[in-house]
């Protein structure tokens, strides 16, 4: 299956970096290529883009794909959480642009044996890196009811998680969770009828938060942010592309905790903490996408964009 995944808000997100022929830039989750194909046709000679997917799939595709711009591209298998190690390593002190789209690709989801839909029968597996030993099947097997729950409630923001948890823990006993048509029939045999349909497929909210708990996802993003943003030169920019809520308050906090740091009480007359503005946040309120692109990319319907501009 060849591995497609159309980039979203792509001239959204090209505008914002503002990207310079000779600039150094970063797509931290690369996928397919698809925004990181667009940056490359800017840069010269001089320019360069790393960029870094944990997907091996991910990596073959895109480095066919980026094969013409030759040198100016450096490809690395990471996750975007170590983007400091992977720059140190190459000696790039700096970069005038980072990309993070967390977004599951089209071809994840699509594909079968990656386990990550609830509308096809097939292993539970949802790793985003396949050389974790640990897949979707272990968690739903192995975790405690109250832990299951937990992920559930938190990383799903499922209101019927505790029912959902209880059912799993007792259908487990007679035989392992072992494919997403399984864990399907059991979240529907859970959730009450009348609920089903309300807000989309039942098991969607339950995927979220195992595919996030998985891949840990949000400790990530959590990790990654304030080292990128050391890591732009002045006036560099990070944008970030979240999915949903969770992703997408962790990033707004962060900007704002780097546009406004210090955390002197109100009532102070002069700051003490020492603490200075690392820069500033472009996008007050996130850049959503265009009826024309939902329309052609459903998937884009709850993309959210934001921009954080570094001033030294």
């Amino acid at each position: 299956m060849e591995f497609i995944h159309e980039p979203v808000m792509l001239r959204e997100c090209l505008d914002a970096l503002r990207i310079r022929p000779d600039g150094i830039y970063v797509d931290g989750t690369m996928g397919g290529a698809g925004h990181s194909a667009e940056i490359a046709k800017v840069l010269d000679t001089t320019g360069k883009l790393i960029g870094i997917d944990q997907d091996e799939d991910a990596i073959r595709a895109a480095s066919k794909r980026l094969e013409p711009y030759g040198e100016r591209v450096i490809i690395v298998r990471d996750n975007f959480r170590n983007i400091r190690q992977v720059m140190n390593e190459r000696n790039i002190t700096h970069a005038d642009g980072i990309l993070l789209d967390l977004g599951v690709s089209s071809y994840q989801i699509d594909n079968p044996e990656r386990g990550f839909s609830y509308m096809q029968d097939a292993p539970l597996d949802m790793r985003m890196d396949q050389r974790g030993s640990v897949t979707a099947a272990d968690l739903i097997n192995d975790l405690p009811e109250e832990e299951l729950s937990r992920i559930l409630r938190d990383f799903g923001e499922e209101r019927f998680a505790g029912s959902i948890a209880a059912k799993i823990v007792r259908e487990r006993k007679n035989a392992p969770v072992r494919t997403t048509g399984e864990l399907v029939r059991i979240i529907r045999s859970a959730v009450p009828k009348k609920f089903q349909d309300v807000g989309g497929h039942p098991a969607k909210r339950t995927f979220q938060a195992i595919r996030i708990a998985l891949n840990d996802e949000l400790s990530a993003v959590e990790d990654a942010v304030e080292d990128m943003i050391d890591l732009l030169g002045n006036g560099g920019r990070l944008c970030i592309i979240t999915f949903h809520s969770l992703e997408d308050r962790i990033v707004k906090n962060a900007f704002r905790r780097n546009e406004h740091p210090c955390t002197c009480p109100p009532d102070f007359p002069v700051c003490v903490c020492g603490k200075t503005p690392k820069g500033k946040v472009i996008t007050k309120k996130p850049i959503l996408p265009t009826n024309e692109e939902t329309e052609r990319n459903p998937r884009a319907k709850s993309a959210k964009l934001r921009v954080f501009e570094k001033i030294m």
